[in-house]
């Protein structure tokens, strides 16, 4: 494949991702193996020390995350020799876009709905049964979803704040309906443009309390995931305040690319394909809320 339309759809491929920029990371590529094992160690106490005694032994009690490298998803057009000969060089271009597009949609969408699971949630109904509402107070409960407010806002933090989540690599991602009702909150737009100098990243529209702001499209719809969801599969939007340490992407294969001529069809075919695995790290570090679809 020409490296120009390898370079193309990795490009677009980081250029697209949102969550995936937000998580742990970990780089399996070119190794072996479809399970990742992740010890996760607990938190420990200090020990009052007394003269000429031993120090006091903190007993481990690690755990251990088993991430599954098993998702596996690509990307393939048929260029014909007649439209590759017809067609303009932007039609590639196109192409290469829409690859990088689909495959990054796919990567965080695996990821945010892993937020369900937040707060030791139900992870297979699209129910979001730990989801609070965005008063921040309230649990949802399938019905009474509700706009995100500036005390809703200062609630959710208070709650990964009390579960003793460190307060730098914070995240709020939301869908585009809640970006709408941020933009209303005085303390979002005074703050919106006040940042560390860093590039801006995809997906970021500003800061609150700290918290970098994304927003993006494929925050969960309650009720997908393959059931029924408590309101019935509804139209609500969610929206997830996590911590990087909250979730982690495992990548076997990046991103890769590759063209074969296919004499039957008179055509190239071309396919960009991208093997990892996505998996919850910490429960705790992560809420979801739940908001109106309009």
């Amino acid at each position: 494949i020409p490296e120009l339309w390898s370079d193309e759809v990795i490009g677009a491929y980081k250029s697209n991702l949102v969550v995936a920029n937000l998580v742990t990371k970990l780089n399996h590529k070119g190794k072996k193996g479809d399970t990742i094992h992740i010890p996760v160690p607990s938190r420990g106490s200090a020990s009052a020390k007394a003269a000429n005694t031993q120090v006091t032994l903190s007993a481990a009690t690690n755990t251990t995350v088993d991430v599954s490298i098993n998702k596996h998803y690509e990307y393939s057009k048929l260029i014909e020799d007649i439209a590759e000969v017809q067609s303009l060089a932007s039609m590639r271009k196109f192409y290469t876009d829409d690859a990088g597009y689909a495959l990054a949609k796919q990567v965080d969408t695996d990821l945010v709905d892993l937020g369900e699971g937040f707060q030791s949630g139900a992870t297979t109904d699209g129910s979001y049964t730990t989801a609070f509402i965005g008063t921040g107070t309230t649990a949802w409960s399938g019905t009474n979803e509700a706009d995100i407010t500036d005390a809703g806002l200062r609630a959710l933090i208070l709650k990964l704040d009390n579960a003793d989540v460190p307060m730098d690599n914070r995240s709020l991602i939301v869908p585009p309906v809640c970006a709408n009702d941020l933009l209303g909150i005085n303390r979002f737009t005074e703050q919106q443009y006040i940042g560390s100098g860093d590039a801006i990243r995809t997906g970021k529209i500003g800061m609150i309390y700290g918290i970098d702001v994304y927003v993006s499209t494929n925050c969960d719809t309650v009720g997908s995931g393959g059931g029924t969801g408590s309101s019935g599969g509804g139209t609500e939007r969610v929206g997830i305040l996590m911590h990087k340490d909250a979730l982690v992407l495992a990548e076997q294969v990046g991103v890769r690319s590759q063209t074969q001529y296919k004499q039957e069809y008179l055509g190239d075919l071309f396919t960009s394909d991208t093997i990892y695995g996505v998996k919850e790290l910490r429960n705790d570090a992560g809420l979801c809320f739940v908001v109106p679809a309009s």
